[in-house]
């Protein structure tokens, strides 16, 4: 098919999509019906909820759904944990949910991270979005808040969902590449849907390479609802912010990380929970009423843009602490079901689109991937709280109704009945709804730029050089120059030296002109530092790692000062060798290592200490690898402590004579640790 073929059309929303015309097949269902509109579901009103009567995206993404079995479609390589959530204060005036009633009261949860793209065997460090799905296990039934370590999404309406994991995932054809999405399918996609620019920012950034699920924060993502006792409603946002402060890595870090350790992520909640160093987050809500919806300048129903922190404060209601791993990987994370619908009274939906869309997708995927419709009888699903229904037989079905009652209303009296209807039971909003059925997208939702040039604009230098180097490096990886160029296109709306620096790095000589937009970037909104992970960094070098590199005859005393500052701190030495086995350190002592250097590059570790014997360092520095550790140490920005034998391997790894401020004597153990809190000395990256 030739691009002739094509007429193209600019919808409502401003998005690009082709019509048929001369060769080209008209789209149609799988029934052979012509499809007027694969943009925009069909829904009640331009903002109103998606109707079911629609047919053509019922089939899509139930098709979709079903697509693989048994694992994920989408979330494949994920980690769980167990835990437990505290409530800070009484909420019932905000909502009836049980579980924000009683300060201090303790709820279980189950928790799964993940990545989107990738498959199961996928590596833990790719670019991307990670799931951060809980599940609480209240009085009141099992509430799933699944969300993202990123606040927004690529697209507004659930109806494109199979299209852009169909373009994210391996192309088809030759099924690569694997977890990535540096590749003409998917930035064709994008470079298409103009409302995916502020999820590309986010993407881009170094949020989409977290250090660790401990280090990263978590977003419901949608507009949800609260309701009190009185049936007052108040819109609210859900956000997770974790106590050891926010961090990232590189991209030269994610990629040698990835091939020293693809399981990176896993193994590091695996380790902090085994030691007793628990992860927690905090829980805090954005909570705001109809007059709030109104006067704010973007559709709070519209799923690709965010209420800035600056606008309207993150409330604290609680917090998350994870402490238990499963005792079996399949039986609880492999098993675990996630549905955004499953909620609580207290708890009730926006009209959203996406939202309405994935509250189909997920009960219909559930079912598909775990053979039937008895998903919640397995464990990790039951609720723990009692429960009663008539829900009756198929598949793998482990409760059934007692009695003769599995119907209702029937005649029978008290228990015999069985169970009856509550007045304390779920309720939905009375949501005013007029408008006529159509397939059109809310005027509401057309502005795609602003706020990714916002974004943009909230990082510090050093973040938005990783944004520009993230993009011409994915973009590096399209072949097609048409598409290279509409996405520079693109991102002249959001920021000219963004769109000049990644032409630049992709050799486009000529700017493009802008891409059309449906409503004018604005230039007024101002910075919001908490969309930065630098300005959000923690102010301790709790949970971290350093990674101590030793030889036979290193300096114990050296060792016992820095081992006594960094568990004072809340941080974990790991030592790293020549060979494995263990070293004899200068006061005779036998120090068993965890690593050999071989085997562990500097990416693993967010600061180091190179403490060889004058004795042993010229046999150190004929290692390409111990080379390579100093080398990448000074690369990628890192503290590191040193002895004056420790000088010998940075002239073989090629390091300036002249050390700067991050490379700190070791007989300064306290010096160090205080300094590694900033976690990465970033003038090294300015001076370059």
């Amino acid at each position: 098919m030739s691009a002739k073929d094509n007429t193209t059309v600019t919808g409502s929303g401003g998005e690009t999509h082709q019509q048929a015309g001369g060769d080209v097949p008209a789209l149609t269902t799988q029934v052979g019906a012509p499809v007027s509109d694969d943009q925009n579901s069909l829904k009640a009103g331009r903002r109103g909820p998606t109707l079911i009567e629609d047919q053509a995206f019922r089939e899509k993404i139930f098709h979709f759904d079903h697509e693989r079995i048994p694992e994920r479609v989408v979330h494949a390589r994920g980690y769980g944990a167990h835990g437990y959530f505290e409530t800070y204060e009484d909420l019932s005036d905000l909502t009836a949910a049980d579980i924000f009633r009683r300060p201090g009261e303790k709820t279980e949860v189950f928790v799964r991270f993940s990545t989107v793209a990738g498959s199961k065997g996928s590596m833990d460090i790719a670019r991307d979005v990670r799931g951060f799905a809980v599940k609480f296990y209240t009085k009141e039934g099992n509430w799933d808040l699944v969300g993202n370590n990123i606040p927004v999404f690529f697209i507004q309406d659930a109806i494109k969902f199979p299209d852009l994991i169909h373009a994210a995932k391996p192309e088809p054809d030759s099924a690569f590449p694997q977890a990535q999405t540096a590749h003409d399918n998917f930035w064709d996609f994008i470079s298409l849907m103009p409302e995916s620019m502020h999820m590309i920012m986010w993407t881009m950034s170094d949020r989409a390479i977290p250090r660790s699920f401990r280090f990263m924060e978590g977003f419901g993502v949608h507009s949800f609802r609260f309701i009190n006792a009185e049936g007052k409603a108040s819109f609210v946002k859900f956000h997770w912010k974790p106590k050891l402060g926010l961090q990232s890595v590189i991209w030269d870090e994610a990629v040698r990380i990835n091939g020293a350790d693809p399981d990176f992520h896993r193994r590091d909640l695996w380790t902090a929970i085994q030691s007793g160093d628990f992860p927690e987050w905090e829980l805090g809500v954005q909570v705001f009423d109809d007059a709030f919806a109104e006067q704010f300048d973007f559709d709070i129903l519209d799923a690709t843009k965010i209420i800035p922190e600056e606008i309207l404060p993150v409330r604290p209601i609680g917090r998350m602490i994870l402490n238990r791993m499963p005792d079996n990987f399949f039986a609880e994370t492999e098993q675990v079901a996630f549905q955004t619908g499953n909620i609580v009274p207290g708890i009730d939906f926006s009209e959203d689109p996406l939202l309405q869309g994935r509250n189909f997708s997920y009960l219909d995927t559930q079912l598909k991937r775990l053979g039937g419709p008895n998903f919640n009888h397995i464990p990790i699903n039951a609720p723990r709280c009692p429960f009663h229904h008539f829900q009756q037989d198929g598949h793998m079905a482990m409760h059934n109704p007692r009695g003769r009652a599995n119907y209702e209303p029937n005649g029978w009296g008290g228990t015999a009945g069985g169970p009856r209807e509550t007045a304390a039971g779920l309720k939905t909003h009375p949501v005013p709804v007029e408008g006529t059925k159509l397939r059109e997208r809310s005027e509401t939702f057309a502005d795609h730029y602003s706020q990714a040039r916002q974004f943009y604009i909230s990082q510090t230098a050093v973040e938005q050089d990783h944004i520009t180097a993230a993009l011409v490096f994915e973009l590096s990886k399209v072949k097609m120059a048409e598409i290279r160029e509409r996405m520079v296109s693109h991102l002249l709306n959001i920021h000219e030296d963004l769109a000049k620096g990644v032409a630049e790095g992709l050799g486009i000589k000529e700017l493009p002109q802008p891409a059309v937009a449906a409503v004018p970037t604005r230039t007024d909104l101002a910075e919001s530092p908490a969309l930065s992970i630098l300005k959000n960094g923690p102010d301790s070098f709790a949970g971290r790692k350093i990674g101590v590199l030793v030889t036979d005859g290193s300096d114990a005393l050296t060792l016992n000062a820095l081992s006594k500052a960094a568990k004072a701190e809340g941080a974990m030495l790991m030592f790293v060798g020549p060979m494995a086995g263990s070293v004899t350190l200068s006061d005779g002592s036998d120090l068993p290592l965890d690593e050999m250097v071989a085997g562990a590059p500097s990416a693993i570790f967010d600061a180091v200490a190179i403490l060889p014997s004058k004795d042993q360092v010229k046999m150190l520095a004929r290692i390409p690898a111990a080379r390579d550790f100093a080398a990448t140490t000074w690369a990628h920005y890192k503290f590191a402590a040193y002895n004056e034998a420790a000088k010998v391997l940075f002239t073989e790894a090629g390091l300036p004579e002249e050390l700067d401020d991050g490379f700190i004597d070791a007989s300064d153990a306290k010096g160090f640790i205080a300094a590694c809190r900033t976690l990465r000395f970033w003038k090294r990256h300015m001076a370059a």
